[in-house]
């Protein structure tokens, strides 16, 4: 028998082809739109590519604590927060370990997370789906799903597996842009504040006959008698020269 070969017009290279586009549609959305609308968009996205799936959320630790970035249309606002109040529950656990998902098949019939169980039910939940994300500089990030019917996940485990990877790397690339749009950010904060200060000390050499450092020196000690930066100083010190020189030359 010969054997059968995978050509062009096959389902695997057709699901190769769409994960691919996602990839590259996640990795554009993230360049320009940042990390919200991305984690929207990915949520959104969730519930429509994983069979089963109802809501979805995003877990991520920012600032020594957990809280939900996005969380997807008809999501019960509660779901992820009683987690993050109790210390306990599927996401928290998956964001904490890093490496292990958490399936709950049915909360009606679930033990370890009895004070979470009993909120969620009463949403109307019936199954949970956690799963850790690797982000890149994060301790903890975990792609939540939950299902209204019992077990209705579980034939998706999976495809969720899959589109969690895919999130965890579009959200890489948002945090990698932020970071260096942050990174350009403070290099132009620090060029300006560094243009003010040398101004500040050229104003203060001319009038006070000194040179630049005693002139730097006496900016920084009124800057801590007054509990003002030094930036903030020189700027109020070159504003107060321009505003004299605008005068004079009425």
């Amino acid at each position: 028998m010969t054997p059968q070969t995978t050509g062009p017009g096959t389902g695997t290279d057709r699901n190769t082809d769409t994960d691919t586009d996602a990839d590259t549609l996640d990795h554009a959305m993230a360049r320009a739109q940042g990390l919200d609308a991305l984690l929207r968009d990915l949520t959104d996205r969730a519930v429509q590519q994983v069979p089963g799936a109802d809501a979805c959320s995003v877990t991520v630790r920012r600032a020594d604590r957990l809280m939900t970035l996005a969380g997807s249309t008809g999501l019960p606002g509660g779901l992820d927060l009683r987690q993050y109040e109790n210390g306990s529950g599927p996401c928290v656990d998956a964001a904490e370990t890093g490496s292990a998902q958490y399936y709950s098949p049915d909360l009606a019939a679930e033990a370890r997370w009895p004070a979470y169980t009993e909120y969620a039910l009463a949403t109307g939940v019936r199954c949970v789906l956690a799963l850790p994300l690797a982000v890149e500089g994060e301790t903890g990030a975990a792609l939540n799903l939950y299902g209204l019917r019992p077990d209705s996940l579980a034939p998706a485990l999976d495809t969720a597996r899959a589109f969690a990877q895919r999130a965890g790397d579009a959200v890489n690339e948002a945090l990698r842009i932020e970071r260096e749009q942050a990174s350009a950010a403070d290099v132009r904060t620090a060029l300006l504040s560094r243009s003010v200060i040398d101004q500040a000390v050229g104003m203060l050499m001319a009038r006070e006959r000194i040179d630049a450092h005693r002139a730097l020196e006496r900016l920084r000690r009124v800057s801590q008698d007054r509990n003002v930066k030094l930036r903030d100083l020189c700027a109020q010190v070159v504003a107060r020269a321009s505003g004299g020189a605008s005068h004079g030359r009425k």
